[in-house]
Parts: structure tokens; C-alpha cells; sequence
């Protein structure tokens, strides 16, 4: 098992307790963005850098991902994909997605995606996501360890 990060819009909070997990759990991690994030010195810590572009740091961890792997994102479209391919998915804030919630979520995505589209909404008056707090925190960090096993010396 291995944990692909989606760290575009990764909170710095969640990245510390996946720096934790990691450290504590032995799990190797991969950091996937369009940009260089700064990760402390670990032998299970790694930051690859994709070129921008639409969904190249998406499709540069759909590539990686093998089944009993974890992937962290938000991205809806990421989600479904890893989940195809068998692995575990959860976003930032500690939601799970899955085989059986997964369809709804892309169906609601691409319908707000065509409203925009046709002008119907406004992203300007959208609002965005709301501010990351101490519940995100704390349903993330139970996510973590419920689904990254301590890896046993010699395994």
C-alpha cells in the first residue's frame, strides 16, 4: 500500500497529520502537484512535481495507483477513476468516497459543471468551500487511521 496525495488545494493541516501517519505508520506517501511543496526529510515522504495543466496531476496519480492503495483528494473524477482501478479514497475533510456513493457525487458534479456552463450560475456568487476547522481535522485524522495499517518490521 502506498498513500497518492492529490496537493494542489491540500490544507497544511491535513499535510501535517499525513506527515504524522506516514512517520508513524511507515506507509510510503507520495505528494503529487503542479508546484514544489515542502515536505520534511523522511524515507517515506516523496514530492513529484507535474507540469500544469488540466488534470495532469490527476492523471499523473491515476497512473500510479494500484488496488489497496489510498488516494486523498477532492476531486470527484480522480475518486471515481482510483476507485476503479481498487483503491481507497477519501478527501481531506475525512469523507469516503465509494463504489456505492460515488455515481450520485459525479452526477451532482457534472450538473452544477453544466449550469456554470451555461450561465445559469455564477461562480463568482458560489461562495467556495467552507473554511477547513477542528471537525474536517479530526474526521481526517480518524479516516487515517482507520485505513493506513502499521507496517510490521521485515514486511
Amino acid at each position: 500500500m502506498k498513500i497518492l496525495i492529490d496537493a494542489d488545494a491540500l490544507p497544511l493541516i491535513a499535510k501535517e497529520l499525513i506527515i504524522k501517519t506516514v512517520n508513524r505508520t511507515g506507509v510510503p506517501a507520495i505528494f503529487v502537484a503542479n508546484h514544489f511543496i515542502k515536505l520534511p526529510p523522511s524515507p517515506h515522504l516523496t514530492m513529484q512535481v507535474v507540469p500544469s495543466g488540466f488534470d495532469a496531476a490527476d492523471d499523473h496519480i491515476t497512473a500510479q495507483i494500484v488496488a489497496g492503495d489510498l488516494v486523498i483528494t477532492s476531486d470527484i473524477p480522480l475518486a471515481n477513476d482510483a476507485l476503479l482501478k481498487g483503491a481507497k479514497v477519501i478527501s481531506s475533510r475525512g469523507e469516503s468516497f465509494t463504489p456505492e456513493n460515488i455515481k450520485p457525487k459525479l452526477n451532482a458534479r457534472d450538473f452544477m459543471e453544466s449550469l456554470r456552463g451555461t450561465g445559469v450560475l455564477d461562480p463568482a456568487n458560489m461562495g467556495g468551500q467552507k473554511p477547513y476547522g477542528d471537525k474536517d481535522k479530526q474526521a481526517f485524522a480518524n479516516a487515517l487511521n482507520r485505513l493506513v495499517p502499521r507496517i510490521k518490521p521485515n514486511s
